[in-house]
C-alpha cells in the first residue's frame, strides 16, 4: 500500500521533496489539459520525487500598483488538475485552494467537491491578496470552515519570510497556523537566504519556549533565466538582494547563474537551520512555462535535493556519533 503524504513527512529524519506547477489557463480544453499534464511528468520520470504541488494563480493587481509583467488569466480548478496528476502519476499532490471571492458555503462545497471528486487530500488554504476583493472569507473564517467539515485533509500553511522581515512576526503567525490545523508549512521562492534564516530561527526559539515540536518547512526554490521572470519574481512580492539582481542579470547564462545562487542560499540556509532540528522540505517550481526554465528546474532540483540529502545525513552522523 502506498505511503499518504502525511506517512512520508513522519520521518523528521528524512528531506521530503516536492515539484511545483500551475493548472493549464481556464480556455485549455481538457484533452490538452491531459496532454500537458503527460508532458510535465515524462520531463519527471528521470528524478526522484515525493509529489507535486499545484498552485491556484490568483489575479493580485490589486495587490501592488506596478503592472503584473505577464498578463493574468484564470486557471483551471487546483483540486481538479490535482485529481488528473495524481491519477496519471500515482503520487500525493498538495492543492493550493486561494479563498478569494468565497463564503463560507461556497468553500464547505469546494471542499467536498475536492474531497469526494478529485480524492484531494492534502490541501494548503491562502488568503485574498488583497482586502480590496469584495466577499472574500478571511483566512481565519476559512480555516474554521475547515475543521467543521466532515472529512479531514493533511492541512499546509503558506510560510513568507519577506513577512518577517517588516513585521519580525510571521514565526507568531507559524505557531497560529499550528493552531488552526496546520501541519506543515510551504515558503514562497526563496532569493534571500538571510530573511528565511531569520524567520526560521525565530521560529524555532518560539517552538522551544512553547516547548513544542516545530513544523515541517518545505523550501521554495526558482530558477530565473531572464529579465522579464525576475522582474515577475519582484513582483510577486519575493525579496532579491540587490547584488543577487545584479549578479543574474549580467550573467553570461542567467540561467546558470541563478541555479548558482539557489545552490549557495540553500547550503547557507542547511547550515544554520538544521541545528535548530526543524524538519525540512524542498519545492522546485518554474515560474513561467519557458522551457528552458522549465527543464532548469528539474535539473536545479537534482542538484539541490542531493545537496539538502547530503546535509540530512550528516546530521544524523554526527548525532549518532554525540549519542553514542
Amino acid at each position: 500500500m502506498k505511503k499518504s503524504l502525511k506517512q512520508r513527512s513522519s520521518d523528521h529524519h528524512r528531506g521530503i521533496y516536492f515539484i511545483g506547477t500551475t493548472p493549464p489557463k481556464i480556455d485549455t480544453d481538457f484533452e490538452s489539459v491531459s496532454t500537458i499534464a503527460d508532458k510535465l511528468l515524462a520531463r519527471l520520470d528521470e528524478i526522484n520525487f515525493d509529489g507535486l504541488i499545484i498552485y491556484d494563480i490568483q489575479d493580485e493587481t490589486s495587490r501592488i500598483d506596478t503592472p503584473r509583467p505577464f498578463p493574468f488569466k484564470a486557471t483551471h480548478d487546483s483540486g481538479t488538475y490535482a485529481q488528473l496528476i495524481n491519477q496519471k502519476s500515482g503520487k500525493p499532490v498538495i492543492a493550493y485552494k486561494s479563498v478569494a471571492g468565497l463564503d463560507k458555503q461556497g468553500f464547505n462545497e469546494w471542499l467536498s467537491r475536492a474531497w469526494y471528486q478529485n480524492n484531494v487530500r492534502d490541501l494548503v488554504l491562502v488568503g485574498s491578496p488583497s482586502t480590496q476583493v469584495e466577499s472574500s472569507l478571511p483566512l481565519n473564517d476559512a480555516y474554521g470552515v475547515l475543521a467543521a467539515h466532515s472529512q479531514e485533509f493533511y492541512l499546509g500553511g503558506v510560510a513568507i519570510a519577506e513577512r518577517h522581515l517588516s513585521k519580525k512576526n510571521e514565526h507568531i503567525r507559524l505557531l497560529g497556523k499550528s493552531n488552526q490545523g496546520c501541519e506543515y508549512y510551504i515558503t514562497q521562492a526563496v532569493y534571500n537566504a538571510q530573511a528565511t534564516i531569520d524567520m526560521l530561527t525565530s521560529y524555532a526559539e518560539e517552538c522551544a519556549l512553547n516547548n513544542i515540536k516545530p513544523n515541517r518547512i518545505i523550501l521554495t526554490f526558482s530558477p530565473c533565466g531572464s529579465a522579464k521572470t525576475l522582474e515577475f519574481i519582484n513582483w510577486l512580492g519575493v525579496s532579491v538582494p540587490e547584488a543577487t539582481s545584479e549578479r543574474i542579470l549580467s550573467a553570461e547564462d542567467p540561467l546558470y547563474e541563478s541555479i548558482k545562487i539557489n545552490h549557495s542560499n540553500l547550503l547557507k540556509i542547511l547550515a544554520a537551520v538544521i541545528p535548530l532540528n526543524i524538519p525540512l522540505g524542498l519545492n522546485i517550481e518554474s515560474l513561467t512555462n519557458r522551457k528552458t526554465e522549465i527543464d532548469a528546474s528539474i535539473l536545479m532540483y537534482k542538484l539541490l535535493k542531493g545537496t539538502m540529502d547530503q546535509a540530512l545525513a550528516q546530521n544524523q552522523i554526527d548525532q549518532f556519533v554525540l549519542n553514542k
